[in-house]
């Protein structure tokens, strides 16, 4: 209705997708903005994305539309009055749990056990206790402060609570990743075919950009950077399709080469080190 406004932005008077179009020109910036956090005296940066947080424009247009039936409303836009309506604000909670769960992984003193891979070998990394964020006290805190952005379009620091943290990956679940993981897979080249094309990855050079781990739940997990991997392949499966679930087409993908290079990784002989990629899995 005439005279609704969000914000301070007048979406009144036009169709649902030009307010929605006006909002988004008018707030976008501002809600997707990076957080600041301060954790232990260290600020860090965290995208609204990436922790479950957004404007949704769409909602709150209809949401005001879906108001017009308030009497009051509907009388005060028929004499120029003005109605505020409410921006909503979603929140991901399980997203935002995770993000700030990987913010504690770096943040403050404490440091989770981990394996790192280097030109040639892979190195355990011991944690060590030490203070941390705490992920619990911090979701509300963090909840509050992107509705604030939001809504007058500052950014402020918001320090964030730290709690004393030990590392979740003992000496015995290092000691496991290495050896059924991390020595396997550093200890010669594998190499990944899909149609007549092939690339291979070695220790020295490009497997250390694809390889990490990470601690999920007391247990180490391998992680593939795919973006890496793209980058490594230079378009080498460039024209090479495989179908999938769907049923359509699909060009070969950064994932398509993880998903193979897990069993490679394992494998002891160079037969067991190359791995296929199936262009017809169904």
């Amino acid at each position: 209705p005439k005279g609704t406004t969000v914000l301070g932005v007048d979406i009144g008077g036009g169709t649902r997708d030009a307010a929605v179009i006006k909002l988004d020109a008018a707030l976008g910036k501002r809600a997707s903005a990076p957080l600041l956090l301060s954790v232990g005296g260290k600020t860090e940066e965290l995208s609204p994305d990436k922790a479950g947080l957004s404007l949704d424009s769409q909602a709150t247009v209809r949401d005001a539309a879906g108001s017009d039936y308030n009497p009051v409303s509907v009388i005060g836009s028929l004499f120029g009055g003005q109605r505020i309506a409410q921006p909503v604000i979603p929140v991901d909670q399980e997203k935002l749990s995770a993000a700030l769960t990987d913010l504690a992984g770096v943040s403050g003193s404490a440091t989770e056990g981990t394996i790192k891979f280097e030109p040639g070998r892979a190195v355990a990394v011991p944690g060590k206790s030490g203070q941390s964020l705490d992920v619990s006290h911090s979701i509300i805190s963090v909840r509050d402060a992107y509705r604030s952005q939001v809504q007058t379009g500052r950014t402020n620091t918001v320090e964030l609570p730290i709690a004393p943290r030990d590392p979740t990956i003992t000496q015995a679940e290092l000691d496991r990743a290495m050896n059924e993981f991390a020595k396997p897979a550093m200890s010669d080249l594998i190499t990944i075919k899909a149609g007549d094309k092939q690339i291979q990855f070695g220790p020295a050079k490009s497997l250390p950009k694809i390889l990490s781990m990470k601690a999920i739940d007391g247990r180490l997990v391998e992680v593939y950077d795919k973006k890496a991997i793209e980058e490594l392949l230079e378009g080498v499966f460039d024209g090479i399709t495989i179908t999938k679930g769907d049923g359509k087409q699909h060009p070969v993908s950064a994932d398509d080469v993880a998903q193979a290079m897990q069993k490679a990784l394992l494998g002891t002989t160079p037969a067991e080190r190359t791995q296929v990629i199936d262009l017809d899995p169904s």
